[in-house]
């Protein structure tokens, strides 16, 4: 890795661990929050594509299981991972990977729908139903009401999507950005 692309994943690491300042919100019927980091996990994906933007959620991923407080409500440490949680953040580098591929195949021709597609697919679908569905093997849910609890999250996840399809289309198309983040 060069120095740049130290840098690119170091501050997409942080752009994460800064979108958990602000406060999860609880679900009296669930024990997962919504979350915003959701949004950094997609831009990682979308802005450094499948190898940086992997590195840098799993570095933010190494962060919080070391207990700092970078998860969303100040949270952090080991237990998380063996958590109702624990689904969602095994699966953010899968949904990193993902988009980053599809991003990395497409970058020459970027547009919002090209970006907001795989979003949708990996980071909205896939990260919800499996996230759910691990959620309730660990709490020992029916996996049918949790595959049903996972449409609780699409509605937000679905806005998510389009703000990180909106800023990784504006950037990605942007002369100057281009050549900063040519790898």
């Amino acid at each position: 890795m060069t120095t740049k692309h130290i840098t690119f994943t170091a501050i997409m690491t942080a752009i994460i661990a800064l979108l958990g300042l602000v406060p999860p919100i609880p679900l009296p019927f669930m024990p997962v929050p919504i979350v915003l980091q959701n949004i950094g996990i997609f831009l990682a994906g979308i802005l450094l594509g499948k190898k940086y933007g992997i590195i840098s959620v799993i570095v933010f991923l190494i962060l919080a299981a070391c207990g700092l407080p970078v998860l969303s409500g100040g949270r952090g440490g080991i237990g998380l991972f063996a958590g109702p949680s624990a689904g969602f953040l095994f699966l953010y580098p899968v949904v990193a990977f993902l988009i980053g591929w599809y991003r990395d195949r497409t970058i020459e021709r970027i547009n919002f729908i090209k970006i907001f597609i795989p979003v949708i697919i990996a980071g909205v679908l896939l990260l919800d139903i499996a996230g759910t569905l691990i959620m309730g093997m660990i709490t020992n849910m029916p996996l049918s009401k949790a595959f049903f609890l996972s449409f609780v999250f699409m509605p937000g996840d679905i806005v998510k999507a389009v703000i990180a399809s909106l800023i990784g289309a504006a950037l990605l198309n942007h002369t100057r950005f281009k050549q900063l983040i040519r790898f």
